[in-house]
């Protein structure tokens, strides 16, 4: 059949439409902004892409549509789909009717950290020669595609808390129905559709309340709204990881990329990787505890990790031109931010680090996380805040709280002007966006020549 895919450039749906394809569909789609990684790998599938959403583009009229949630009432293309009385669907749902069903599904959810361990859970399937399917919201480097069928019934998907579409306010992963799955973290985001922390909290109840009771349910003992989660109700075996879990680890160096893991009080392997940061520490361990659900012993799981090669834009290092070192990041979140600097920092110890950062998400532009802005740059040497246009709230205020020096640049010209009147050799730059920053990073490469 013909499926015509709305938003089709969001991680989500660009994996959807990979997926679709593979299953012998006819796949178009059309987006807002077409942009790399997503669109290049689109492309490279065959998937035809439209510019805009002008209602031409569904005529003659696809089998299905499916409308990504970036899409509202009011849209020129949403609007004829709802007139014309074309079928259409959400993409949580095309998910769970089309490709989860009668599956092993191994679902990764939480505020931070959802990409870099599906990824790694995939990677030590993989690894185990299980062959996984999976759905993961960016393309990891051991695979080069951000999705695909595979050959088993086991199936890991990046399962997030956002709404499914502009007919259905459910969460995304509500749709999973997971026998497997890794509570990483929650905090608040999303200020868009969330009202506050104890929404979020409810819809993860949601998710819990569907995971079987010969299931399994991980999460830190370090996290206090996942407790309140759970303490809601739950039917399902739980392991923990973390100080006092079941899963814990010993570091043997302080930016976490060596590190003794244990389960049960037994010791199970050393991971060395090229990972930083605490919080990559904490993904591996549910990792591996997810791993081990589905039959790979620890020993097996620790050496896939250590073979494991992070997710595209994820700490990315995209350019070393004149001895200075531009990384890629897409932490959007204060504390997003404050993890990657801090296992950063670790690593390259006194050298100095740049943090550029665009407040591009919708809570970013809604000022929900503003207060914490000021703290979570700490570990870099100075800061450069991008202002867009329609930033609602005053980043410079913001700005001048910062402990380390901070600027607000308001194009991309005056970020390369500072970059480059700052940086010398061994100066380390972390790029920081959800977005495309306008090809930030390769102009700041060019320049830096």
């Amino acid at each position: 059949m013909h499926i015509h895919i709305l938003g089709i450039c969001g991680t989500f749906m660009g994996s959807l439409a990979v997926l679709a394809k593979e299953l012998g569909h006819r796949v178009t789609g059309s987006d807002a902004n077409v942009y790399p990684p997503m669109s290049t790998q689109l492309e490279a599938q065959g998937i035809e892409l439209t510019q805009g959403y002008d209602a031409a583009q569904l005529d003659p009229a696809p089998d299905l549509v499916v409308i990504g949630n970036a899409l509202s009432r009011g849209n020129p293309a949403v609007e004829y789909v709802l007139n014309k009385g074309l079928p259409y669907v959400s993409g949580p749902q095309w998910l769970a009717d089309h490709v989860l069903q009668g599956r092993w599904v191994l679902a990764v959810a939480g505020t931070h950290g959802k990409t870099t361990t599906s990824s790694m859970l995939a990677w030590v399937l993989e690894h185990a020669g299980m062959s996984p399917g999976f759905l993961i919201g960016g393309v990891p480097q051991n695979f080069s595609v951000s999705a695909r069928l595979g050959g088993t019934p086991f199936f890991v998907v990046e399962a997030d808390e956002y709404d499914s579409a502009f007919f259905d306010k459910r969460s995304k992963f509500v749709h999973y129905r997971p026998r497997t799955a890794i509570l990483n973290n929650l905090e608040f985001d999303h200020a868009d559709i969330f009202p506050d922390l104890a929404a979020i909290e409810r819809q993860f109840h949601h998710l819990v309340r569907t995971i079987p009771s010969e299931g399994l349910v991980i999460h830190p003992t370090t996290e206090p709204a996942l407790e309140r989660v759970i303490k809601m109700g739950c039917w399902t075996p739980v392991q923990t990881t973390g100080e006092g879990g079941q899963w814990q680890v010993k570091l043997l160096s302080a930016d976490g990329s060596r590190f003794e893991v244990s389960f049960e009080g037994e010791t199970q392997g050393v991971v060395e990787w090229e990972l930083t940061g605490q919080h990559n520490v904490a993904n591996a361990l549910a990792t591996l505890a997810a791993a081990r659900h589905v039959g790979v012993v620890p020993a097996l799981g620790i050496a896939a990790l250590s073979a494991f090669k992070s997710v595209k834009r994820r700490m990315e290092k995209v350019a070393e031109v004149q001895g200075v070192t531009i990384y890629d990041d897409f932490a959007h979140h204060p504390t997003a931010i404050a993890t990657t600097l801090d296992g950063l920092r670790k690593r390259i110890g006194d050298a100095p680090l740049i943090a550029v950062i665009e407040p591009r998400s919708n809570s970013m532009k809604l000022g929900a996380h503003r207060d914490g802005l000021p703290e979570s740059v700490n570990d870099a040497d100075q800061v450069i805040w991008y202002a867009p246009p329609n930033l609602g709230w005053d980043l410079a205020a913001t700005a001048a709280e910062c402990k380390v020096p901070s600027v607000v640049a308001d194009s991309l010209e005056a970020i390369i002007e500072r970059v480059k009147s700052q940086a010398k050799p061994g100066t380390q730059v972390v790029i920081m966006s959800n977005g495309g920053f306008g090809g930030l990073h390769g102009k700041l490469a060019e320049a830096l020549k």
